[in-house]
C-alpha cells in the first residue's frame, strides 16, 4: 500500500517563495475551499507534477513557474511503501529530478525518461492514467474511466490487478511481431509487385504495341476470378467462426471436470493406501500368535474379532474404490471428449488465421489488378522503357534482401515470444474479478440512489439496464448521472486495489464534484459513502464552503494576496 504523507511546493503556479505544505495523512476528511483562482487545485497539479513530471490540468511546463519570481520552482512529495520511505523532488529553473529511498538518493545515471520508468514501474507500479483513475476524480482535463479508450481501460484494470508483470516482455515482443508482420506483408507485397512489374515491363516491351487490348482483357478476367475466390473465402471464414463459437460453448465445463478428476484421483490414492493398511493388519493378526513388540500372547477370540472387523473395513473400502473407478471412468471419458473438441478448436483457429491471410492477399491482389488495368489503359511506349526495366531489377534486388532479413528476424522473434507466452492467464484473472467489480459498482450506485444494473464485460464496455430492462450507455445519461457512475467506478477501483494490495493508497482527492454535476440529494448520499470509508485520507475541493464546512473534520482555505496564493487552516 502506498501511504502518501506530505506534498509541498514553492514558486509553483501562483505560490510564492515560501513552501506551502499539506499533510496528506493527518485527517480522514479535509475540505479545501477558496475563491476561483485562489490556488485550490494547485495541490492536484503539484501531486501529478511531482510523481509524473506533468500537472493534472493542461498547463505547459514553462507556465508552472511562478511569473513573479520566475525561478526556483520546487515540488516535493513524501510517501511510504511497506518499510521503505520515499521522497521525490522535481524542480524547474533549475531542472531537478531526484528519487530518495530511506534518505539515500537513487542512482541518477539513467536519463530522465528511464529514471521516470523506475519510479512508475518499480516503485509506484502505476502510471499517470492509473493514478488519476484511483486517486483523483476531478473536473478540468480529467478523463473518466468510461471515456477512456478500450486499451487504456484495460491498462488501468491490469494495474489494479497487478498482472502487467506477466506479459511485459511478451507485450513488447507482440508489438514488434505485429509491426514486423505488417512490414513483412508490405515487403512481400512489394516483392511480388516488383517481380510482376519486371515481368510486366518485359512483356510490355515485347507485346504491348500489338497486345495491349488482350492483356487488359486477361487482367479483367483475373479480376473477376479473384473476386469469386475472395467471396468464397469470406463465406468459409464466416462458417468457421460460427462453428468455433459453438465449440467454445460446448467445453465450458472443462475447469470443473479437470478439478473433479484431480480430486477423484487423490481420493482413490487415499482409499488404496487405507486398504493396504487394513490388509497389512489382517496379515499381521493372521500370522502372529504373540505380539512382536511386547511378546505377550494375543487372545484368539480377540484376534479373530479384529480380523473380521478389518476385513469388513477393507471390503467397505473396496466397494468405495469400485464406485470411485466408475466416476473416474466418466470424468476421463468427458476429458477425452473435451480434448477432441479443443483440438478441433485449435485446427479451426489455424484455418481461420490462414483464411484471414488469404483474404488480405486476395484483397491486395484485387486492388493491384485494378491499378494495373488503369495503368495499361493509359500507358504508351517511349525510349526509356529499357531504362525503366533496369531500375525495376535493381529495386527488386534490394527488396529481396530486405525480405530475407525480415523473415529471419520474424523467426527469431516468434521463437522468443513462444518462450514468454502466458496464454490466457490475464484473461482468466480478469474473468474472476469481473463479477466482484460489477457487484461493487452497483452497490455504490445504489448507495447514491441510482438504481440501474451496470455491467462491464471483458473488454470493459458497459451494459446498463433500468428497472424496466431498458438499455442505456454511459453517454446517454445526464452529467449528474455520469458523475454518480464515475464515483461508483472510482470507489470500485479503490476497493479492488485493497483486495489485491496493488495500487492501494490512502489518498483520495475529489475536485469540484459537488459544485456542478451532483445535486443536493446526490451530495447527501455521497457524503454518507465518505463517512463509511476507513483508512482513507479524503480531500474535497469545493466552492460550497457554507454547505460543506461542517461535514468535514479539517478545512484548508486558499487565499490570494498580492497575486500570491497562501494556505490557511480554518
Amino acid at each position: 500500500m502506498i501511504i502518501f504523507e506530505k506534498v509541498r511546493w514553492k514558486n509553483f503556479l501562483s505560490t510564492g517563495n515560501q513552501f506551502t505544505e499539506i499533510d496528506l495523512n493527518r485527517n480522514e476528511t479535509t475540505l479545501i475551499i477558496g475563491e476561483n483562482g485562489a490556488g485550490k487545485s494547485t495541490v492536484l497539479d503539484a501531486l501529478c507534477f511531482a510523481l509524473f513530471g506533468k500537472p493534472f490540468r493542461t498547463i505547459s511546463k514553462s507556465q508552472l513557474v511562478n511569473t513573479v519570481n520566475a525561478m526556483e520552482t520546487v515540488v516535493e512529495i513524501e510517501f511510504s511503501i511497506a518499510s521503505r520511505r520515499y521522497k521525490v523532488i522535481r524542480g524547474i529553473k533549475p531542472n531537478k529530478f531526484e528519487i530518495w529511498q530511506n534518505d539515500k538518493m537513487l542512482n541518477q545515471e539513467a536519463n530522465n525518461r528511464d529514471y521516470q520508468k523506475i519510479l512508475e514501474q518499480q516503485i509506484l507500479k502505476l502510471n499517470y492514467r492509473s493514478f488519476t483513475q484511483v486517486v483523483i476524480l476531478g473536473s478540468s482535463t480529467f478523463v473518466p474511466f468510461m471515456q477512456l479508450k478500450a486499451r487504456f481501460r484495460r491498462e488501468v484494470v491490469e494495474d489494479l490487478l497487478d498482472i502487467k508483470i506477466f506479459s511485459l516482455m511478451n507485450m513488447l515482443l507482440k508489438q514488434r511481431l505485429k509491426d514486423l508482420v505488417i512490414e513483412l506483408q508490405e515487403v512481400e507485397y512489394n516483392y511480388k509487385l516488383s517481380g510482376e512489374k519486371i515481368t510486366m515491363q518485359e512483356s510490355y516491351i515485347e507485346n504491348i504495341k500489338n497486345n495491349a487490348g488482350i492483356i487488359i482483357k486477361e487482367k479483367q478476367k483475373s479480376y473477376e476470378d479473384n473476386f469469386k475466390k475472395l467471396d468464397e473465402k469470406v463465406n468459409n471464414k464466416k462458417t468457421l467462426e460460427e462453428t468455433q463459437k459453438t465449440l467454445f460453448e460446448s467445453v465450458t465445463d472443462q475447469i470443473n471436470i479437470e478439478s473433479k478428476d484431480v480430486k477423484l484421483k487423490d481420493l482413490r490414492s487415499t482409499l488404496i493406501e487405507k486398504k493396504k493398511e487394513k490388509d497389512r493388519m489382517i496379515k499381521f493378526l493372521s500370522e502372529n500368535e504373540d505380539c512382536p513388540a511386547c511378546e505377550q500372547h494375543i487372545d484368539k477370540d480377540f484376534k479373530n474379532k479384529m480380523i473380521d472387523i478389518k476385513k469388513d473395513e477393507s471390503n467397505d473400502i473396496l466397494d468405495g474404490l469400485y464406485k470411485m473407478e466408475s466416476e473416474l471412468d466418466k470424468t476421463q471419458s468427458r476429458l477425452g471428449e473435451i480434448s477432441k473438441i479443443t483440438n478441433e478448436i485449435q485446427d479451426n483457429s489455424i484455418e481461420i488465421a490462414q483464411l484471414n491471410t488469404s483474404i488480405k492477399e486476395l484483397e491486395k491482389y484485387q486492388e493491384r489488378l485494378s491499378n494495373e488495368i488503369t495503368e495499361l489503359e493509359k500507358s504508351t511506349i517511349n525510349n526509356s522503357d529499357e531504362e525503366k526495366l533496369k531500375t525495376l531489377q535493381e529495386e527488386f534486388s534490394g527488396i529481396e534482401k530486405n525480405r530475407k532479413d525480415l523473415k529471419e528476424e520474424k523467426v527469431y522473434k516468434e521463437a522468443s515470444r513462444a518462450m514468454l507466452q502466458d496464454t490466457g492467464i490475464k484473461t482468466k484473472i480478469i474473468k474472476q474479478y469481473l463479477p466482484i467489480m460489477n457487484q461493487l459498482i452497483n452497490k455504490y450506485l445504489a448507495s447514491m440512489e441510482f438504481y440501474v444494473n451496470f455491467t462491464l464485460d471483458e473488454n470493459f464496455d458497459e451494459t446498463i439496464k433500468s428497472r424496466f430492462r431498458d438499455n442505456f450507455n454511459y453517454a446517454s445519461f445526464s452529467e449528474g448521472e455520469k458523475m454518480r457512475i464515475d464515483l461508483a467506478l472510482l470507489f470500485t477501483w479503490r476497493a479492488i486495489a485493497k483486495m489485491k494490495n496493488s495500487t492501494n493508497t490512502n489518498l483520495l482527492i475529489l475536485d469540484e464534484i459537488f459544485d456542478s454535476s451532483l445535486d443536493s440529494a446526490g451530495t447527501d448520499e455521497f457524503l454518507k459513502i465518505l463517512n463509511t470509508l476507513e483508512g482513507e485520507n479524503v480531500f474535497v475541493i469545493s466552492h460550497k464552503q457554507d454547505v460543506l464546512v461542517d461535514k468535514f473534520k479539517h478545512t484548508l482555505k486558499f487565499e490570494k494576496n498580492k497575486n500570491f496564493s497562501k494556505m490557511v487552516i480554518v
